[in-house]
């Protein structure tokens, strides 16, 4: 592994002078989806009166079990609709730590799929996991947009756990393979959104706009994603005309030395290679963020430092293009 890693890096040793320490532009907002602050109550206003705790059980098709709203978003045990499509979870994954150590599951799902949001997990090497999330705890791994607050929450969460945590994680999310979980659609118009704590979610009505240079993840059933927490409904990444041919070329030849072919670490099927993760089929909007992140010098890290020169010369719409194509390959 040494001699593989010694290779890559003399390989990407011509590109190093074009490492930048901030991006070619701001953060792509549509990639980072903060959602607007809510706006500022008149002075003296009344605060609006508290919203009825709704403490019904609820239930999801296909799932023999119920929770209520407080069940399904609990920190320190969140409902888990399918115990049968996964392993038995680690302490740590199932329910977490009190008081800053929430559960695993909460956020990744217990199959570890994620959401557009966060870091789709299931299938990453343990080695490459727990490198991570060390990361994370010694501050070499931030975004380059500080509202991101679930990184931040992140980092509190790494520094707060243990090294046997950590492994624990790191084995159980790796014991399950990574499977299609993203329908990549290009087209030229979309539907008006809003950000729903870091997700794209339709707005009411069938107003649409210009899709731009955006990739605009969303939800296959926004009721699953949003009110269960579902974790077998997927998502919708709407991508521009023509983006994965030009991601293609990106991907596969490294477009004339803009950036290099992503198969020589990833593997030719994008699959992965040894500690290094497969990439095919994952999160466009999760790929652009770790992409500007490291681009602009928010993310670092022993894997990083391999990453800074081939990304350092991409600008938004190779961003785009590379996660549309990436995003559309069979994991």
């Amino acid at each position: 592994m040494r001699r593989f890693v010694a290779i890559v890096v003399l390989g990407l040793a011509p590109l190093a002078a074009a490492v930048v320490v901030q991006g070619q532009g701001g953060p792509p907002a549509w990639a980072y989806a903060i959602p607007p602050a809510p706006p500022a109550a008149p002075a003296g206003a009344p605060a609006a009166p508290a919203a009825p705790v709704d403490t019904s059980l609820k239930q999801l098709p296909g799932s023999t079990l119920s929770f209520t709203n407080a069940q399904i978003r609990n920190m320190f045990g969140p409902a888990d609709w399918f115990p049968g499509d996964h392993p038995t979870m680690p302490e740590v994954v199932a329910k977490g730590r009190q008081p800053d150590v929430r559960a695993c599951s909460l956020c990744h799902m217990p199959n570890g799929k994620g959401r557009p949001e966060n870091a789709p997990v299931s299938g990453l090497p343990v080695s490459y996991f727990i490198q991570q999330m060390n990361d994370f705890k010694h501050d070499l791994r931030k975004s380059a947009e500080p509202r991101k607050g679930n990184t931040n929450l992140m980092i509190v969460i790494a520094k707060g756990m243990t090294d046997q945590e950590i492994a624990q994680s790191a084995e159980y999310f790796g014991s399950m393979k990574w499977t299609p979980w993203i329908r990549v659609v290009e087209s030229s118009t979309v539907r008006k959104m809003r950000s729903a704590g870091g997700i794209w979610v339709p707005l009411e009505g069938e107003a649409t706009e210009p899709i731009g240079m955006r990739i605009i993840e969303t939800p296959e059933n926004v009721e699953h994603t949003e009110m269960f927490r579902d974790p077998r409904s997927g998502f919708i990444a709407y991508v521009p005309p023509g983006s994965l041919k030009k991601g293609e070329a990106l991907v596969m030849t490294g477009g004339n030395g803009k950036t290099v072919a992503c198969g020589v670490c990833h593997g030719a099927d994008l699959k992965g290679m040894g500690p290094v993760p497969g990439i095919a089929g994952r999160s466009p909007s999760y790929m652009v963020r770790q992409m500007y992140d490291m681009q602009a010098g928010a993310r670092h890290g022993e894997w990083t430092e391999l990453m800074k020169p081939v990304v350092a010369k991409l600008n938004d719409e190779d961003f785009v293009n590379i996660a549309a194509y990436v995003a559309s390959r069979t994991p």
